[in-house]
């Protein structure tokens, strides 16, 4: 049974008055410390062993005599030895009995079950707990279903792969990391074919993942990844704000695209077939003609899924989209959370943010202002789940 409302509300009622901002420590941690700290609140990572020095030693809190800080945006580290541990039930009573806000990210999805986070995690999560599961594309109710039922354009899907007659994408994940992709282009069923034999063969995809891939047609165009937010402290139609654009570097694709071809065709056969793991992201501004365009996609977005998982999106999310030839926008994938790039403007604020709050406003701490202000109002129900 999915944790209800009630058993939040319930939580909540212990909580203290400034309570902790707690983030998996991978994704946008570092995004979701720095706008805790901006606006007073204590910062608190979940990290794996091994992989905690980051947030424990470079980015920790550093403070002066007088206990003020100078240095660093992450005040405390819990480490556990798989981040999935984080879910038992003795650690989720140290997060209660800290006070802690979980604010999601694609690790926290990624490393705890999603059957947990429904219905066994009893900790108040700063955002929409039921619409994660949507980005399992293997989910019968995943992103697509809730895109068409918003109205939203998406790449078109392709049946099977005989059915490919154009450059189409085959999405699925990675054979060994199983986190990260296994995408790869084909034109034609036959391309299909022989590019599946070489990636079975490198280790990248695992034949037994095929029959669960989408195949979609490919959009020649620029990505553009759309960082919202969405307020149900405001009124509905102030609650919609886009706080920045930010786009995918993503493993050895963007060495080879700046190869010129000639040298591209010189590369081993194997080298040839990109990999889209993403390792990294850049920040956009878009063609304001678009904005309008964006913020039609956000609008339809947030009342879908107000129906298809009440009480709808909460936060921050992103709709990872194209232009195409004719300058319209085909969503691609979505993040019902903090999205991956948004580390990219942290402290110094996303660009659409800014103009918007007059303030250097980072999605971050965007999230922390929501918190505050829902402290301030008596109203943090509404914005955790």
């Amino acid at each position: 049974m999915p944790v209800s409302s009630e058993a939040i509300r319930a939580v909540l009622a212990g909580y203290p008055r400034r309570p902790i901002l707690a983030v998996v420590g991978s994704h946008s941690a570092l995004d979701v410390a720095d706008g805790a700290v901006a606006e007073g609140f204590p910062s608190l990572v979940l990290a794996q062993s091994g992989r905690a020095a980051t947030y424990a030693r470079y980015y920790r809190t550093v403070r002066g005599a007088d206990g003020a800080r100078w240095r660093g945006c992450v005040d405390d580290v819990w480490t556990y030895p798989k981040f999935a541990d984080l879910a038992a039930p003795a650690s989720q009573e140290r997060l209660r009995s800290a006070g802690a806000l979980l604010v999601p990210n694609r690790a926290l999805s990624s490393y705890v079950p999603l059957e947990t986070i429904e219905s066994d995690l009893r900790v108040p999560i700063v955002g929409s707990r039921a619409l994660l599961r949507i980005e399992e594309r293997s989910e019968r109710r995943n992103y697509y279903a809730l895109l068409e039922a918003a109205g939203i354009r998406t790449p078109r899907a392709v049946p099977g792969p005989e059915a490919i007659e154009r450059l189409s994408m085959v999405k699925l994940p990675h054979a060994t990391r199983r986190l990260e992709r296994g995408f790869f282009t084909a034109a034609s069923p036959a391309e299909y074919h022989a590019k599946v034999d070489r990636l079975v063969a490198r280790g990248t995809i695992a034949r037994a993942d095929l029959d669960a891939a989408r195949i979609e047609e490919y959009i020649l165009g620029p990505v553009f990844n759309f960082n919202f937010f969405f307020s149900p402290l405001a009124p509905r139609e102030d609650g919609l704000e886009l706080l920045g654009v930010d786009e995918r570097r993503e493993s050895n694709l963007d060495g080879l695209v700046r190869l010129p071809a000639a040298q591209q065709l010189e590369l081993p056969e194997a080298e040839r077939i990109p990999e889209y793991t993403v390792v990294g992201h850049g920040t956009l501004t878009v063609r304001e003609s678009l904005l309008e365009e964006a913020f039609a996609l956000g609008e339809r977005f947030v009342d879908a899924s107000r129906s298809w998982a009440p009480p709808g999106i909460l936060g921050p999310f992103c709709l990872q989209s194209c232009v195409d030839a004719a300058g319209h926008l085909a969503v691609f994938d979505v993040a019902a959370r903090i999205g991956g790039g948004t580390n990219v403007h942290l402290a110094l604020g996303h660009p659409y943010g800014n103009a918007l709050w007059r303030s250097p406003m980072s999605t971050g701490r965007r999230i922390a202002v929501e918190v505050r202000r829902a402290l301030d109002e008596g109203r943090l129900p509404e914005v955790v789940t």
